[in-house]
Order: C-alpha cells, then sequence, then structure tokens
C-alpha cells in the first residue's frame, strides 16, 4: 500500500506523533496462531444503497493447521449474522460483533476439509476500529455517493482490506499468513461496472434491472487482498504477453488513461525480468476510485488507485506524478502478493520491496540520476520523519497500522539499497529469486528473506540484518582531517554520535585529475583512517558512493571544496550538495560561474535548483547567466525546467520577455502556463488577464490557486464565484505567512458578504467538503466556525436575498453536524 502525505493532513497530524503508550509498546506482536487454514472463499453479495449495507452469503472452505479442531472462529466486524450451516444442518455459534464462534459439531483432524456457509449482512458504517494513518475509519466497505446526490461525484463502491478490514464485509480469518483462493458473485444495477481480483467468469442479465458478475480467482491469496469496485468506468485495454492488462477510470479520463498508466506493461516485464520470476498472476487491472483512505493498494491482480492518480494532459506533459505509485503497486504483487509477510511486524517484506522497486524502475527507465535522487527524498522523508527511534521489523507497537510509517517504507529501501551493494547485484537479485520461488503463495518473514540471500551469497548476513533490520537508527558521523604535507599523508577521522555503527564506507581522495577509491571498515566509536598522497588533495569524498544510510558532518569543506566537487565527482548527491553550498557564495566569481554552469546539468531537477538558487540581482553583470536561462525557458527538453526558467525571467520585469510569456501563457503545459500567466501579470495585468480568459476548463481547475489569487488581487467581482470555490486552497502554501492569512479573512469576509448566492453556494459546498474529508483531524469545527461566520456576516441585512443566503449556510451547518 502506497502512503501519500496530503499536506492538509500532514499540517494537522502532527501533534498525532509519538502518542504510543509504554503499556502497549510492551505488547509482543507475532505472527497470529494457525489454528485453521483457509482453502477457498465463495462470496455472494448485493447492496442497500440507501442504507450502506451489504446483504452477503459466505461458503468458506477450511482444515485444520495441525491439531484437531471441533470450533472455527472468524473475524466477521459489525455484522448481523443470520444464519450459519454446514449442509442443510443449522450450527450453533457465538458472536460478539467481532467474532464468530461456530461450534462445528464434530472434530476434523489436519488436513481434514469442511465447508461452513454464513449468511450475513455487513454494515460497514456500524465498525468500530480506529483508522490507518488515512483519512476515514477502516470499515473496509465504502459506499461514494449512493444515492448520486452529489453532481461533482459519482456514486461507487469500493473495498479496502489492509490491515484487517475486509472482514468488516466478509467473514474470513483476517490475518496476513492466510491464503485462499476465492471467487465472489457481485449483483449490481446494469449501469454499473464490477472489478474483482482474478477473472470475469460470467455476467447474468436479471429481471429486476441488475446484472450478476462472476469472478473467480484460482491462485492464493491473503484475505486483506480481497477486493470488489463499483462504478461507470470506462474500459482501456491494454496487455502484456497475452495477460490482460486494463485501466478502469471515469470516462472523462480515458483519453488520458494511456498516458498515466501506459508503462504498465513495460513495468511487468522489466519486474520478471529483475526479479527472476515471471509475473506470477492471471490479470493485472488498475481502477480509480473516489474518496480513498490512502494513496493506493495492491490487491492481487487489481490494483485500487486514488484519485490523485487522474491527470490532465498538461500535466502529464511535465510528468506523470502517479508513476512511483504505480511501479510501487506493480511490485507487490511480487513482493506482499505472491510472498506475503506473515505479521504486521515484518511488513518490510512487502512495503520495503516496494519502495525500492520505484528506485529500481527509474534505474532502469530513466537513469540512476533519476533514480538516486528518488533514493535520497527517501533519505530525508525517514530522517526528518522522527523516526530513528523505530526498528525496521518491530515486534513492539501500539497499534499495527504504526508500522506504516517512513521506517518499513523509506528506510527500508534504503538498506536493501546498502544490502544489494554490500553482496553484490547477482547476487542480490539471484536471492530474491530464490526467495520468491521458495515462498511463493505462502507468508515469509525477514529471516527467511537472509537465509535465501546468504544461501546464493554465501556470505553470514546476520551481522547486517541484526544491525539493519533488528536494530534502530543509523550512523551519525563527524568527520575532520589533518594533514601533514610532510609525509604526504593525510587522516580522516571518523567520530559516530549516538550509538556504534558497523559499516564499509566509500572514501575518494582527488589529486588533481587523478582519483584513488579506498573502502574503509568502520566499526568504533571513533577511527581515524590515513592515506598516502603526493600532492595535497583538492577533495576527500566522504561516503562517495552514498550507498551508507548516514547523516554528516563535515564542517572543514571549504568552497573551493565544493565548487571541484561539483565538477569532478559524478553522483547526482554530489552535484546537489555542491549546488546548495555554492549558492550561499554567489557574490564569489568561481562560484556563481560554476552555479551558471549547473543551469545546464544533465539532470533536469538539479537544472531546476540550479534556477531556484540563483540570484539575478545585479542582473547587468549576469548577462551570461541570464543567456542560459532564457535559452532554458524555450528549449529545454523537460517542460518543468521551461516553467521555472520563464518564472525566473520574470522577475527580471523586462519587457523584452513579453513574447516568451504570451507564449509560455498558450503553452499546453501547466508549468509552462503556471509561471509564464504569473510573470505576465508582475509585467502587463491587461494583456495577463485578458489571456487568462482563454484558458480551458482543465487549466483552470489545475491553476486554480495561482488564478484565485490574482482575481482577488484584482478584486474581480465576475470570477467571485470560481474564487469562492478555491479559496480554501489557498491557506495551504508553503511559507504560510501572517499575510496569507489576512488576505485569506479579507476575502472570506467579502465573498460571505455578498449577495452572490453563486459564491456564497460554493464557498458552503467547499467548507462542507473538506470538512467531511479531513473530519479526523477536526477541519470539520473549523467548517463549522467559518460557516457560522458566514450565518452572522448575512444576518447583518434581512433582506429577502440575505435570507436564502444565510439559509444556505445553514444548510451546510446542518450537514456537517449530521
Amino acid at each position: 500500500m502506497k502512503k501519500i502525505c496530503i499536506l492538509l493532513a500532514l499540517f494537522l497530524s502532527i501533534s498525532l506523533i509519538g502518542q504510543e503508550t509504554k503499556t502497549s509498546l510492551k505488547t509482543y506482536r507475532g505472527e497470529k496462531t494457525k489454528i485453521h487454514d483457509l482453502v477457498h472463499t465463495k462470496l455472494s453479495v448485493d447492496f442497500d444503497f440507501s442504507q450502506l449495507k451489504m446483504n452477503g452469503e459466505a461458503w468458506i472452505i477450511a482444515k485444520p493447521h495441525f491439531y484437531p479442531t471441533q470450533n472455527l472462529t472468524l473475524d466477521a466486524k459489525a455484522m448481523l449474522i443470520h444464519e450459519v450451516k454446514m449442509g442443510n444442518k443449522n450450527l450453533d455459534y457465538n458472536y460478539d460483533g467481532k467474532e464468530v464462534i461456530i461450534n462445528l459439531e464434530k472434530t476434523y483432524t489436519r488436513g481434514e476439509e469442511f465447508e461452513v456457509y454464513i449468511k450475513y449482512t455487513a454494515r460497514p458504517e456500524e465498525v468500530e476500529q480506529a483508522g490507518s494513518q488515512a483519512i476515514s475509519d477502516a470499515k473496509g466497505l465504502y459506499f461514494i455517493d449512493p444515492m448520486d446526490t452529489d453532481p461533482d461525484k459519482p456514486t461507487q463502491i469500493w473495498t479496502q482490506g489492509e490491515t484487517e478490514s475486509n472482514s468488516c464485509w466478509f467473514p474470513t480469518i483476517d490475518s496476513p499468513n492466510q491464503k485462499t483462493t476465492q471467487e465472489i458473485y457481485i449483483r449490481v444495477p446494469d449501469k454499473y461496472t464490477t472489478l474483482s481480483n482474478g477473472l470475469l467468469i460470467a455476467q447474468v442479465n436479471n429481471t429486476d434491472g441488475t446484472r450478476t458478475d462472476h469472478w473467480k480467482m484460482t491462485q492464493a491469496h491473503a484475505p486483506y487482498l480481497f477486493f470488489m469496485g463499483i462504478g461507470e468506468y470506462s474500459i482501456v485495454k491494454d496487455s502484456w504477453n497475452n495477460i490482460a492488462v486494463n485501466y478502469y477510470v471515469e470516462p472523462d479520463y480515458k483519453d488520458e488513461a494511456q498516458a498515466i498508466f501506459g508503462n504498465t506493461p513495460e513495468m511487468i516485464q522489466f519486474f520478471s525480468e529483475k526479479f527472476g520470476v515471471n509475473y506470477p498472476w492471471e490479470k493485472y487491472s488498475q481502477i480509480v476510485v473516489r474518496d480513498f483512505v490512502s494513496g493506493a493498494m495492491e490487491n492481487t491482480t487489481t490494483t485500487l488507485h486514488g484519485e490523485m492518480a487522474y491527470q490532465q494532459k498538461g500535466q502529464l506533459i511535465d510528468e506523470n506524478t502517479w508513476e512511483d505509485v504505480i511501479s510501487h503497486e506493480l511490485s507487490h504483487h511480487w513482493f506482499g502478493d505472491l510472498v506475503t509477510t506473515e505479521s504486521w511486524s515484518n511488513i518490510t517484506v512487502n512495503e520495503s520491496f516496494a519502495t525500492y522497486s520505484e528506485y529500481l524502475w527509474r534505474e532502469y527507465k530513466y537513469g540512476k540520476d533519476h533514480a538516486d535522487a528518488h533514493l535520497f527524498e527517501d533519505k530525508t522523508q525517514y530522517i526528518s520523519g522522527g523516526n530513528y527511534d523505530k526498528k525496521l521489523v518491530r515486534f513492539h507497537y501500539a497499534d499495527r497500522e504504526d508500522v506504516f510509517d517512513g521506517v518499513s517504507y523509506q528506510k527500508g529501501a534504503n538498506i536493501l539499497h546498502m544490502l544489494r551493494k554490500y553482496i553484490g547485484d547477482e547476487a542480490f537479485f539471484t536471492g530474491l529469486k530464490l526467495y520468491l520461488t521458495k515462498h511463493q503463495f505462502k507468508s515469509a518473514e525477514a529471516h527467511q528473506l537472509r537465509i535465501a540471500l546468504e544461501e546464493v551469497s554465501g556470505k553470514d548476513l546476520n551481522p547486517f540484518f541484526n544491525q539493519w533490520y533488528y536494530e534502530n537508527g543509523h550512523p551519525k558521523l563527524h568527520i575532520s582531517y589533518e594533514y601533514k604535507d610532510l609525509l604526504n599523508k593525510v587522516n580522516v577521522t571518523i567520530k559516530q554520535a549516538d550509538k556504534v555503527f558497523s559499516f564499509p564506507l566509500a572514501i575518494d581522495i582527488y589529486e588533481s585529475d587523478v582519483l584513488a577509491n579506498h573502502v574503509v571498515n568502520v566499526t568504533e566509536k571513533e577511527q581515524t583512517f590515513s592515506f598516502n598522497y603526493t600532492k595535497r588533495p583538492d577533495f576527500i569524498n566522504i561516503n562517495a558512493d552514498h550507498i551508507l544510510l548516514c547523516e554528516i558532518t563535515d564542517p572543514y569543506k571549504t568552497l573551493d571544496n565544493y565548487i571541484f566537487q561539483y565538477n569532478n565527482a559524478g553522483h547526482y548527491m554530489d552535484r546537489r550538495n555542491a549546488i546548495l553550498e555554492i549558492a550561499k557564495n554567489q557574490d564569489n566569481e568561481l562560484a556563481f560561474k560554476t552555479l551558471t554552469k549547473a543551469l545546464n546539468d544533465p539532470y533536469f531537477e538539479l537544472r531546476i535548483l540550479a534556477l531556484e538558487k540563483i540570484n539575478l540581482a545585479g542582473k547587468y553583470k549576469k548577462k551570461e547567466a541570464i543567456k542560459v536561462i532564457e535559452q532554458l525557458a524555450t528549449t529545454d527538453t523537460k517542460t518543468k525546467v521551461q516553467g521555472i526558467a520563464v518564472g525566473i525571467l520574470g522577475k527580471l520585469i523586462d519587457a523584452i520577455y513579453k513574447p516568451v510569456f504570451l507564449r509560455g501563457m498558450a503553452s499546453d503545459s501547466y508549468s509552462v502556463k503556471g509561471n509564464a500567466t504569473i510573470a505576465m501579470y508582475d509585467l502587463d495585468k491587461t494583456v495577463a488577464l485578458e489571456a487568462m480568459r482563454s484558458f480551458d476548463k482543465d487549466a483552470k481547475e489545475h491553476l486554480a490557486s495561482l488564478l484565485t489569487r490574482i482575481y482577488i488581487k484584482e478584486n474581480d467581482e465576475s470570477q467571485m464565484p470560481f474564487i469562492a470555490k478555491n479559496l480554501l486552497a489557498t491557506m495551504f502554501v508553503e511559507n504560510f505567512s501572517q499575510y496569507h492569512k489576512d488576505n485569506f479573512d479579507k476575502t472570506f469576509a467579502w465573498i460571505s458578504g455578498s449577495n452572490n448566492s453563486t459564491a456564497v453556494q460554493n464557498l458552503v459546498s467547499d467548507l462542507v467538503s473538506k470538512g467531511k474529508q479531513y473530519k479526523k483531524y477536526g477541519v470539520d469545527q473549523m467548517a463549522l466556525g467559518l460557516l457560522r461566520q458566514i450565518v452572522m456576516i448575512q444576518e447583518e441585512s434581512n433582506n429577502s436575498k440575505k435570507i436564502q443566503l444565510k439559509l444556505i449556510a445553514k444548510q451546510g451547518i446542518a450537514e456537517l453536524l449530521d
């Protein structure tokens, strides 16, 4: 499952960090004891849209795992249990709202299969269990606009099982160490498309205007990976090796589906070759749903994506921002679906691999810079997330949802990168093939990964796993140098803060154009390593391959070192770090010249970084840099670079660039269009506002926050409905300040006190929508406060128009309180 950090959720959830209790952390969270093994699960379901319920029948085939048993315990949350049978005979059972314990009326022994039938009603709105780190409670089954009352939202039904929420819509042993085949009969109104795991076996039209779809999965997988999706979809068809690869999208996005998901067949081929195991399932579908509670979910053969996957042509020209998620969820079909973690404590064998697979795909498709940039982002998320004290394999946690964090995902990916280097590419990927083959259609833990890699490499990997998988933290290194020119020797001292780690460390020493590569083994709190040289080195690069997950303090590096580093050390991180340091010293002629050179860096994100950092004050002395920026603005191969370059030129407020800005405002790229709009507005408001009128609906929607800020500055009453619809989005910007708050308050009062019913309705609707969506974080209370302000402002006048607008706000309050 891919977790997406929504800015609002991140902002509001900071206070929730670290609320694990000492008592809960003492509880050991191991693999769930297997009393029974699931064999096959058959379901037949239909839906009560008005009551938000599902009528279900379940036929469950199971067998004792080892010891004889007479009772079967199934997870079944908040259901109404109507009937439990074996054959034609009713069975006695006890049900406490969470588990149903069934008396089988005889003792079954190991390997002896039996089948029970359960008729039930699933009531997802009655579920009482904490949600994941996502927005809504974990209720398993979700009805979206079930009565078709929201004109901006389609009616949909979808499910989300991880961690243990599928037992909210069908009885099962809801544990990741179970595997079962499945089939589902889904009865829906005929206008809806259905999607589930496996293959669509049959469709039967019923006499009442409904249709029953029969989906069957012949390969065993974990219960949390069961899935149903229902809605009005266009199906864009693709394939890989005669296996169907389909994309289920709302009709408005069918033309963009190929651009969003079209790399999937190539990804399947790449992962099949890289992991040494061909894609093992019968099909691969991807579906996009509304109001998903996380980023995406790797339901077997049927990945679910949140609506953030939807992108317009203008966005996709700049970058497919969902491609990492697509590769992440696909790779789960090896690491997570084919071989599944035996317990949530070992979630690393699912999520660390899926996160590292994002690196592998980027490395193959776009090159090493692209991949290394992504790995750096992962490292930054882990280090900045307050995760130092958490172990990768965690047997003690407050709630199972807590393990889905920057350790299991981002740190785990960095650890796999180190492990790959430690044993070498061939041993690493051969070991992964052995792990996948040996444990396919089963569950596993990190030790079994270690054993497979040991069997291939011949290395004892216990020290590596003990340090990186079963302990917390990472090295924090302080570097110092002592040059002994008479001896032609330099001593490099490495001090470890906090914990002491053992690791190989790459050190590169540069003497002009001569490079010496060294690898030292660091094992102590403080160690000094001596290196000979012919002349004093120009630059010493610590962690030169950037493999080690660590923090380094190197206070003795000079500006000359950083300039040399940019020009000679080729790794993405060397160039990035050099740009950041050089940018602090732009008064230095050589530093500015080097930063100008970085404007043409081979990797586009470093070109963007250089653009963002360059200072063009005193522009008449910086003509060379400006000339480069002019070229980037019109000819760079990446439209994101073009857009940033246009924005930089806009800050010069020079009429010579007016044609560039006009062309930019007509660009299909939203990066170029947005930056050109700001530049033109600052240069010539009249021309900018006129050009903005020609923007199509999609462009206005994507650039809504930018356009809203411009319309607010213009106090443009004709655009008040547009401003009202997008006002809340202007609150969530980087470096939100008192200026932004004052501007929001002023605009809010302007709209709230107006007679523009469309604008007031838009503002109320957005407040209600955001209040509901982010209720878990208290946004509903903020929204209620603002809605009450609208009522108070409208109450200052009693004319009929104001009474109507006040009623709109009161209806919004009632909807939020409902």
